[in-house]
């Protein structure tokens, strides 16, 4: 009888454990969204290492008004991915709105997974855990890592500070989100929602999503700028000032 070595043993299981998850998400009323501009060398890795461990769950790409040329060079391959949709924007209606766009015009399942073009899934079987968190409650309203931020959504240590959740891999539900205020052009798009969620009684929930999944913080944004101007500007002199 033929011995596995421990190459084909460690094939074998990692063959077995893609199944467990591919069977898994199936049952989970989830789909994924990606907001993505001009950066395709990060969008590659994200969305193979995503689909790797959810090849079935849907993923939707959102682009927001890349150029033509970075357009193309996604379309080449991103028609191999299963169960993964591309969807251009004409023009940069920057991360929060596309967010918000998403959740109301795209997605129809109960739940959205946000996760950013910048990430490295490393890992499967995380979002049945965050899916069973939500549905353990009723006023569980979203999953994801705490991020504890003053009125302006600088992040604070002060305890009078407001719970949001991260925002490059957080999961919503999509039916809550509706009922609060839309994710905006914010260098915290959802500082406001998250308020009001919490004001209507409604939970976030603390996760470690970084366990399964690897952040390259401000990739995007190092690469394109957030966009936000003098705002922004304005916000961190007063926010230094303590107004």
């Amino acid at each position: 009888m033929k011995q596995e070595s421990p190459t084909d043993i460690s094939s074998l299981k990692e063959s077995a454990d893609a199944l467990i998850w591919e069977n898994a998400s199936k049952q989970l009323d989830l789909s994924v969204v990606i907001i993505h501009y001009q950066t395709p060398e990060l969008l590659k890795k994200a969305v193979e290492s995503f689909n790797h461990f959810y090849p079935v769950t849907p993923l939707y790409v959102v682009d927001n008004g890349s150029d033509s040329d970075i357009v193309n060079q996604v379309q080449e391959w991103i028609g191999t991915q299963l169960n993964t949709q591309w969807i251009p924007l004409p023009n940069n209606i920057y991360h929060g709105p596309a967010m918000d766009f998403a959740a109301r015009k795209i997605v129809k399942s109960k739940y959205v997974f946000f996760l950013d073009s910048d990430t490295v899934t490393k890992e499967g079987g995380f979002l049945e855990s965050v899916v069973e968190l939500l549905e353990s409650d009723e006023k569980n309203y979203a999953v994801g890592m705490f991020n504890r931020v003053n009125k302006r959504g600088f992040s604070t240590k002060k305890s009078t500070g407001q719970i949001i959740l991260q925002t490059p891999y957080m999961v919503i539900n999509r039916a809550l989100y509706l009922r609060f205020s839309p994710f905006v052009h914010h260098g915290q798009p959802t500082l406001q929602n998250f308020r009001e969620a919490w004001l209507n009684g409604f939970r976030l929930v603390d996760y470690p999503m970084n366990n399964s999944i690897d952040h390259l913080w401000r990739g995007t944004a190092r690469k394109t700028g957030y966009g936000l101007g003098w705002r922004a500007k304005l916000e961190y002199l007063l926010n230094k000032i303590g107004v």
